[in-house]
């Protein structure tokens, strides 16, 4: 599933589609509410905040490595592969740099979705099991495997960054190898 190209475009697509449509409250079991001065919000803000900043960051990141481009103006469903198509001159170094944050973007969006599944699809960089977890509390991935813990005895704790950079440098690795 991660693997797509598009994947992460069109997990940004679901969330401006679906996610961003304001959430009932739960019921409340008295009845009994505060009496409201304005309507709530149409949308969820805190969804569009989230799209504006993850676009905004691959507009930095594009604009930064190409100077002379202009800001994104298009719809979501362009923005990576604007993003592709303004650093393509780039060395492959810079290349895999963009690709590992538009795949950490792809695996914010699958959680922010309520998918945490998708951490559990890479090995850890430590020990190379598959036994990752997500722990939404401190935004990281930990490894469950016994074994694997640092100098301090402690399990190993990764960012969604470094399980995108290598996810990207292994696949990266793997198209070298079969050309």
């Amino acid at each position: 599933m991660l693997g797509d190209d598009d994947t992460t475009e069109r997990r940004l697509r679901l969330i401006q589609a679906e996610f961003t449509q304001q959430r009932q409250p739960s019921s409340n079991p008295t009845g009994r509410t505060a009496t409201r001065t304005e309507a709530p919000a149409p949308v969820d803000l805190g969804t569009l905040d989230y799209m504006a900043a993850a676009k905004a960051e691959i507009v930095k990141h594009t604009q930064a490595a190409a100077p002379d481009v202009d800001p994104y103006a298009g719809p979501l469903c362009g923005l990576y592969e604007w993003a592709r198509e303004h650093t393509a001159e780039l060395d492959e170094e810079h290349q895999q740099a963009r690709e590992a944050m538009i795949y950490r973007q792809g695996l914010e969006h699958a959680i922010a979705m309520g998918d945490i599944t998708v951490v559990r699809e890479h090995p850890c960089p430590a020990c190379g099991c598959y036994g990752l977890q997500w722990v939404a509390e401190r935004w990281r991935a930990v490894c469950t495997n016994g074994y694997c813990q640092d100098d301090d005895g402690l399990t190993y704790r990764w960012e969604l960054k470094r399980l995108a950079y290598e996810h990207v440098a292994a696949k990266s690795s793997l198209h070298s190898r079969a050309t």
